[in-house]
């Protein structure tokens, strides 16, 4: 005769009248998938870069859209320009060599992102200019002239 029992993982097992305990099939693939796996095999899952960070901000004259993304370099970024969508864009792939007792292990990486931003028509598109400094990249998107903001002033009543 065998009874069900919870094992202290959360798995359910038999015990027969033995005292002996035997994993169901259903518990024993459930363990299987959802313990970790060793690092050699998720070490380059998701390595990649996830969307940054992006902060718009407007000042009177101008636009700016700041993006967070330390660790590039100036020539990793792709920026393009196109019926007044820009795009902010990234791939790399990454090889290197790990020399380990007496095996070579190499691990590959694949690292991309693209972010796309719909422009206003008071943009002066000819005037964008993007810099890339302490891990931000800052492109400034000029207003044209009839979009700045004017002071503030008093109209007089006659």
């Amino acid at each position: 005769m065998s009874n069900l029992v919870t094992t202290e993982n959360g798995g359910t097992a038999k015990t027969n009248s033995n005292s002996l305990t035997f994993p169901t099939w259903s518990s024993w693939i459930d363990e299987m998938f959802n313990r970790d796996l060793p690092s050699v095999f998720t070490s380059n899952f998701n390595n990649g870069l996830t969307l940054p960070k992006v902060n718009i901000r407007e000042t009177k004259d101008a636009y700016f859209v700041d993006m967070a993304v330390p660790g590039l370099k100036k020539s990793d970024f792709h920026i393009d320009l196109d019926n007044q969508m820009l795009s902010i864009s990234t791939e790399m792939e990454e090889n290197s060599e790990h020399q380990e007792d007496n095996y070579t292990r190499r691990e590959f990486g694949y690292s991309s992102f693209k972010r796309s931003f719909t422009l206003p028509e008071t943009i002066k598109e000819d005037k964008i200019k993007a810099e890339y400094t302490n891990g931000v990249l800052s492109v400034h998107l000029p207003k044209k002239e009839e979009a700045i903001q004017k002071p503030p002033r008093s109209i007089k009543i006659s």
